[in-house]
């Protein structure tokens, strides 16, 4: 019986000591993110208070902007990092995982984002929520975003015919494959993305190529008026007669956040207004 009851005096602190670190953490209090989505999406999920330091790029909300900067899309300063005292980082795993691993390696817990399509974002900001201790507003906040996503589909998830070349930047001349985040967008509103089959996400592709294709719609991510005037040139192209040159929020789409639907649902008006043009 004195064994029994030895074993059961000790058998709480075995189960400290072999149940995983991150089971035993407090809830993180000190969270630092290298990478803007992940920014935008603590404060989505009603976690911005939580957050201490950011990356160079992080701009939305407004308020980021005076925290900390300990990163930029090249490297990680660690030693800046450390010195925020952080119990929880947020970063981009095909991105950042090698520069991070050090800091791995002490211990620090890292949430690495890596959402394949428009709705593995709300699986993100679920188990962000669950482990900021932010379950009910998270929740909550996916469902707004998986609603207006369904919405969305609901209402231009047809398919248009319309041929579109998204201009990513230039020179040189870049588009986005279908596995892209700006190139699921195009297939979401109905589009026919003209570079889908390309092998690497964002590949370089040659005017002569885009000429082939002909497309209906020309985009660009950019907010310069001049992004897209050097394919005036080309007055043959069906994008040119119909004046079919578009611009759109790069920031609002590219980025993995729930605003990135303001850019695609701007994009699918585009997508119908070409359409309107076709003969």
């Amino acid at each position: 019986m004195a064994k029994w009851w030895l074993l059961l005096n000790w058998l709480p602190c075995l189960l400290l000591v072999w149940l995983p670190s991150a089971l035993l953490a407090a809830t993180p209090s000190r969270v630092v993110s290298v990478v803007p989505h992940l920014t935008e999406l603590l404060y989505e999920i009603g976690a911005g208070d939580k957050l201490v330091a950011i990356d160079e790029a992080s701009d939305y909300p407004p308020e980021v902007k005076t925290k900390p900067k300990v990163a930029n899309y090249r490297s990680i300063n660690l030693e800046a990092v450390l010195a925020q005292k952080p119990d929880l980082i947020l970063g981009w795993r095909s991105a950042q995982s090698r520069m991070l691993a050090p800091l791995e390696r002490l211990g620090i817990p890292v949430f690495y984002s890596e959402p394949s399509d428009f709705a593995s974002l709300a699986t993100e900001m679920r188990a962000l929520g669950s482990l900021l201790g932010v379950e009910k507003s998270a929740n909550a906040a996916a469902d707004r975003y998986l609603a207006r996503l369904h919405a969305l589909q609901q209402r231009y998830g047809q398919p248009t015919g319309v041929k579109v070349f998204y201009q990513l930047w230039y020179p040189p001349l870049t588009s986005v494959s279908g596995h892209a985040w700006p190139a699921q967008a195009i297939t979401l509103c109905g589009g026919i993305n003209v570079m889908a089959n390309a092998q690497l996400p964002y590949p370089q592709v040659d005017i002569e190529q885009v000429i082939r294709t002909n497309p209906g719609l020309i985009l660009a991510g950019s907010q310069d008026p001049d992004a897209l005037s050097h394919w005036q040139q080309w007055q043959g192209l069906d994008a040119i007669k119909r004046q079919q040159l578009r611009l759109i929020n790069a920031d609002e789409l590219h980025r993995f956040t729930p605003r990135a639907l303001n850019a695609v649902a701007q994009l699918c008006q585009m997508i119908r207004q070409a359409e309107q043009q076709t003969p």
